[in-house]
């Protein structure tokens, strides 16, 4: 099974700092609203942008009428918004983007796993050079998995894996962040657990699927967990495409759903 903790612009209070569910930060302004003709707000969302089109995130709604406005004043827009409304939206011609669950795992008390790694494979800090880190991360997503994306080799090395393992995406990698290296020690899973404005979360969790046997994904992120508890990390944060499987697997180690959004185009 391969694992990814998907693309992934979400945010959610769950009693926690405000968490993120996306490897790049989205540019978001404050809360917007738009009326009804007597001057009721029907919607509100923070207006941000997401490649490179103009994005309602966190669309709340607060009267009738919704889909209604939304095709009206936002047609060209990307619309993150409850799973009711998107259905709308969908069936009215929207076109969907992502169906996604943010999902935390409370650490407090939590017993170590004791998790052992499979015979020639070692569980390691996360110290290596993004180089050494990429081959792994990007065979995790190939056609046909739910997170995979079509992109140049060096770009996503460029933009995406290097800028988040150095901090510059989602803040700081986290010392519980932890790689899994087979017996040449080259890196085949690895969990990344960034620091979010004083809230962990876990930005990738991934596995090779050539080069590394089946199990070893969920293995490398309980050893993650533990070694957050060890550290005082009160909870960890991902979020996860509605068809990864790799759900179960969240949830078997103790993840719990809490928001569930759908991304589409309008």
């Amino acid at each position: 099974m391969c694992f990814s903790y998907v693309h992934r612009r979400q945010a959610v209070e769950i009693g926690l700092p405000r968490l993120p569910a996306v490897r790049q930060p989205p540019e978001v302004a404050d809360r917007q609203s738009i009326t009804n003709g007597d001057g009721t707000p029907v919607i509100s969302y923070e207006e941000g942008v997401r490649d490179g089109l103009p994005w309602a995130d966190n669309l709340e709604v607060h009267a009738p009428g919704a889909a209604d406005l939304v095709m009206s004043r936002l047609r060209g827009w990307i619309v993150s918004a409850p799973e009711e409304l998107s259905g709308e939206l969908i069936a009215r011609g929207a076109r969907l983007v992502r169906h996604a669950h943010v999902m935390t795992c409370d650490l407090a008390g939590r017993a170590a796993s004791g998790v052992l790694p499979p015979s020639g494979f070692r569980f390691v800090p996360c110290d290596r050079a993004p180089e050494e880190v990429f081959p792994a991360w990007l065979a995790a997503y190939p056609p046909g998995h739910p997170d995979h994306r079509r992109r140049d080799a060096d770009d996503g090395l460029r933009e995406e894996l290097t800028p988040l393992m150095r901090g510059e995406k989602l803040g700081t990698l986290h010392p519980s962040s932890t790689l899994a290296v087979d017996a040449e020690d080259k890196v085949v899973a690895g969990v990344l657990i960034n620091d979010w404005q004083g809230t962990a979360w876990i930005s990738e969790v991934f596995r090779h699927p050539d080069t590394s046997p089946s199990g070893l994904g969920a293995a490398v992120l309980a050893t993650a967990l533990d070694k957050a508890a060890a550290d005082g990390l009160p909870a960890v944060g991902l979020a996860v495409t509605h068809t990864n499987p790799a759900r179960r697997v969240y949830e078997r180690l103790g993840f719990t759903v809490v928001q569930t959004s759908v991304t589409v185009t309008v």
